[in-house]
């Protein structure tokens, strides 16, 4: 019987050995997936970004000029996300097979009661050279230039965050009886894997200067 039990001690002991083993390699595994994972993720974040002028700025918020951009755009539809539909674009699904660098920032806007995604193109990209997407439901468009009220945060890029900052961004136009020419705009400028606190995020609307 104490023959017996020992058996099964030891048997239990060689068990939770090879578990802790097992977990340790796990952990090893995962980490190292995180790390390639935050590598190929950088690899394709942005150099570029969208050109801006600076009219003016305040402790709140600042008004910059934009000029037309070039940008790849879809909407909410089927299974696949917006992000995944944009990112199989620049990665190569388009007609020309090539693959393209990513801008920053991506933007998120309401259309139509949709919500869409843009995706802005390098500049070297003009009508005439741009790819044309494979999908149907992915588009090349033109976004106007203008005036763009911006107000910078960081944190969390979640849609709470942004409702309560482009709220904040809104009562201060009307405070200072700016006019809103446009829905709200979510602009991000980071990959998921940067720290919360070391994210650029921006709600924008276009404003109508005098």
């Amino acid at each position: 019987m104490e023959q017996n039990l020992y058996k099964l001690t030891k048997r239990h002991k060689i068990l939770n050995i090879k578990l802790f083993k097992f977990m340790k390699n796990l952990k090893q595994i995962i980490q190292l997936f995180c790390f390639f994972s935050i590598l190929t993720y950088s690899n394709v974040m942005a150099n570029e970004e969208a050109n801006y002028e600076i009219i003016d700025k305040n402790d709140i918020y600042e008004i910059r000029k934009y000029s037309d951009r070039l940008a790849v755009e879809t909407m909410t539809s089927g299974i696949d996300s917006n992000f995944r539909k944009l990112f199989n674009y620049i990665s190569g699904r388009n007609d020309t097979e090539e693959k393209i660098k990513m801008t920053t920032p991506v933007t998120q806007i309401e259309k139509n009661g949709n919500m869409s995604m843009q995706f802005y193109l390098p500049s070297k990209f003009n009508s005439d050279n741009v790819p044309n997407p494979s999908r149907e439901d992915v588009k090349i468009i033109i976004i106007e230039g203008g005036y763009y009220a911006v107000l910078r945060y960081s944190g969390r890029a979640s849609d709470g965050n942004f409702l309560k900052h482009k709220k904040i961004l809104e009562n201060e136009l009307q405070k200072n009886k700016i006019s809103i020419i446009s829905p709200p705009i979510r602009a991000t400028y980071d990959s998921p894997f940067t720290l919360p606190m070391n994210r650029r995020n921006e709600a924008m609307f276009k404003v109508e200067m005098n």
